[in-house]
C-alpha cells in the first residue's frame, strides 16, 4: 500500500482522537471538579487534593494532546506541536488579561450601574473634571521627578559601587526596600514624615528639624507641588535599588578593552562614560526607564496609603479606585481604568520597537 493511501486511511483516526481526547478531558476534569465541590472535605485535604489534581491535571492535559499530535504527519506535527506548550498559557493569559480588558471597556461606555449605553459621556466628563486633571498632573509628576531620580541615582550608584571595595555591601543596603511591599513602605514613611503640633515630635524628620531649630512641617498636606514630591520620595527610595541592580549588570557587560582603549586615546571618564558606556547600555536603560515609568503611571498603594487621595495628591489609579470600588460608578470607573490603560500602552509599544531595532528580539 502506497504511503498516499495509508495517509488517506489515517485522516479518520487522527480526525477521531483529535475530537475525542479534548472532550475526555474536558469531560474528566468537570467530573473531578463537581465531585470534590459535593464533598464535605477537611480544609487542608482539600488542599492538598486541589494541588494533586492540578499537577496531574496539566501533566495529562500535556500527555494526551502531544499523543494525538505525534499520530500527525511531520509537516503538520511541526506546526502544530509548539502550540500545544504555549496554547495554555496564551489561553490563561486571555482569560486573566483580554476578557477583563473587553468587559471594563464596554462599561466604560455605560452608565454608574452598567445598564445603559451612554456613549462617550464617560470620557467627556473624566476630561472635563477638575480632580481627573489634578490626578493628571500628579501622574506626570511621578513620572517626570520619580521615574527621572530613581534612574538617575540608579546608574550613579551602580557606576560607583562598581569601582568600590564595599560594592556588595553599598548595593545590599540600597537593594534593601525593594523587599517590602509599597503598602508597608508608605507605613514606614508616614511614621517618618509625621507630624504634631507642639516642639515634641515622634516622626523622624519633624524630630530632626526641630533638633536643629527649625519648625515642624505637615509634609504631606503642604501645598503643591511638595506633598506629591514627598510621596516620591517613597518611589525613589524603593526603586533606585531595582534600577542600581540591572544597570549594574549592563555595565558588567561593557568590553574593559574598549574602555582602555578610550582612555589611552585621551578620552576622559565624563566622555567615556557618556560616549561609550551609555550607548553601550542604551537597551537596558531603555528597558530600566520604560519599566519604572510604567509603575509610576499605575502608581497607587503609596497615595492610599499615605494620604488617601487628600490634599490634592491624588492620581489616576486612587480615582479609578474611589469612583469605582467606594461610589459603585461602574461606568466612570471603567473609564479610568482604561485612560490608564491608554497612557502606558504607548510607553511599552515604543520600548518593544527600540529592542526590536537594537536586534535583541
Amino acid at each position: 500500500m502506497s504511503s498516499a493511501a495509508a495517509a488517506k486511511r489515517s485522516v479518520p483516526i487522527i480526525a477521531f482522537w483529535s475530537v475525542l481526547v479534548p472532550l475526555l478531558n474536558i469531560a474528566g476534569h468537570t467530573a473531578i471538579f463537581f465531585l470534590l465541590r459535593s464533598s464535605s472535605l477537611h480544609p487542608v485535604l482539600y488542599a492538598i487534593l486541589a494541588i494533586l489534581w492540578g499537577v496531574a491535571g496539566v501533566y495529562s492535559i500535556y500527555w494526551s494532546f502531544n499523543l494525538v499530535i505525534e499520530l500527525y504527519p511531520d509537516k503538520w506535527k511541526r506546526r502544530i506541536q509548539p502550540f500545544l506548550f504555549i496554547g495554555p498559557a496564551i489561553g490563561l493569559l486571555g482569560w486573566l488579561l483580554l476578557i477583563p480588558t473587553v468587559r471594563t471597556l464596554v462599561m466604560s461606555f455605560q452608565d454608574a450601574s452598567s445598564s445603559k449605553f451612554v456613549g462617550f459621556a464617560n470620557y467627556a466628563a473624566v476630561f472635563t473634571n477638575r480632580l481627573l486633571l489634578t490626578a493628571l498632573r500628579n501622574n506626570l509628576l511621578w513620572v517626570v521627578f520619580g521615574a527621572t531620580a530613581c534612574i538617575i541615582l540608579g546608574l550613579l550608584i551602580a557606576v560607583l559601587a562598581d569601582r568600590s571595595s564595599f560594592e556588595r555591601l553599598a548595593k545590599t543596603i540600597i537593594f534593601m526596600p525593594m523587599a517590602i511591599s509599597f503598602v508597608a513602605a508608605g507605613v514606614i514613611w508616614k511614621f517618618i514624615y509625621y507630624y504634631q503640633p507642639g516642639e515634641e515630635q515622634i516622626g523622624l524628620l519633624n524630630a530632626i528639624v526641630v533638633w536643629f531649630g527649625g519648625e515642624p512641617q505637615a509634609w504631606t498636606s503642604m501645598m503643591q507641588p511638595w506633598n506629591n514630591l514627598f510621596l516620591i520620595v517613597i518611589l525613589v527610595w524603593m526603586q533606585t535599588g531595582f534600577a542600581m541592580v540591572i544597570l549594574s549588570a549592563a555595565l558588567k557587560g561593557v568590553p574593559e578593552d574598549i574602555l582602555e582603549a578610550a582612555r589611552m586615546d585621551g578620552a576622559g571618564e565624563i566622555r567615556v562614560f557618556f560616549r561609550i558606556i551609555i550607548p553601550y547600555i542604551s537597551t537596558t536603560l531603555l528597558s530600566v526607564t520604560t519599566t519604572i515609568i510604567v509603575f509610576t503611571l499605575k502608581i497607587f498603594d503609596v497615595v492610599m496609603v499615605m494620604t488617601g487621595g487628600q490634599y490634592d495628591t491624588e492620581v489616576v489609579a486612587t480615582q479609578f479606585y474611589r469612583q469605582f470600588f467606594m461610589y459603585q460608578n461602574f461606568g466612570y470607573g471603567s473609564t479610568l481604568a482604561i485612560v490608564l490603560l491608554i497612557a502606558v500602552i504607548p510607553v511599552i509599544v515604543f520600548n518593544l520597537r527600540q529592542i526590536r531595532k537594537q536586534g535583541e528580539i
